[in-house]
């Protein structure tokens, strides 16, 4: 009885440390990402940690990595074999969609690289390239092969976004490729009234002149 209970001892105080190095290295891998530290990154993963790993708020590390503009960090991970470009956050949102509304074409080039997908169910980064500051951007998703329409959960699609948020070079490029200006939401609203409710008088005119 007494040789039992000091191997199910032995087994609890094993299954401990096990998890408290677990621990460990889940603090450690968000530390290294926040403090931009390739080199510890790389250690973690040698030792076998997941760079598609979340934080406490559902958040995998390159994503964490793009908001802190942790860009060392954020090669490591998408250095690693195992790392899923598209694994999405709490709000169903991905890494080429940050990296698009916040228009940079370095990282969001480097995603794609690593195989992300430009067009997806629901929201899309092209809906957050074409609310975002880079028509370039957009260009390069409508270039790699993301819908001028694409709708999202609510009908709302890319040119209604960027009637209101994007540049006017950022409308003109979706009319060229096709975006139709009549299109509706779910709450009747088209590309013209998403740019009024944006006050974007010069816009509103601009697409008042597209034919009806």
């Amino acid at each position: 009885m007494i040789k039992h209970c000091f191997k199910f001892l032995a087994y609890l105080i094993a299954a401990m440390t096990v998890s408290v190095a677990a621990a460990g290295s889940y603090d450690d891998l968000f530390i290294a990402v926040i403090r931009d530290d390739p080199r510890s990154l790389k250690k973690l993963f040698a030792q076998g940690m997941d760079p598609n790993t979340r934080d406490e708020k559902g958040t995998p590390a390159l994503m964490v990595a793009i908001r802190r503009e942790s860009t060392q960090a954020f090669d490591a991970l998408l250095a690693q074999p195992a790392i899923d470009p598209d694994a999405a956050n709490a709000a169903d949102e991905t890494a080429l969609m940050l990296t698009a509304i916040a228009g940079d074409m370095e990282a969001s080039e480097k995603l794609l690289a690593r195989g992300a997908k430009v067009q997806r169910p629901g929201w899309s980064p092209i809906h957050y390239a074409a609310s975002g500051p880079s028509t370039a951007l957009t260009k390069l998703l409508l270039d790699r092969g993301a819908s001028v329409d694409a709708e999202a959960p609510n009908g709302t699609t890319p040119l209604m976004l960027a009637a209101r948020h994007a540049p006017e070079a950022t409308v003109e490029l979706l009319l060229q490729r096709g975006a139709d200006p009549k299109r509706r939401n779910q709450r009747g609203m088209q590309a013209i009234d998403f740019a009024e409710g944006g006050g974007r008088e010069f816009m509103v005119e601009r697409l008042k002149k597209l034919p009806h």
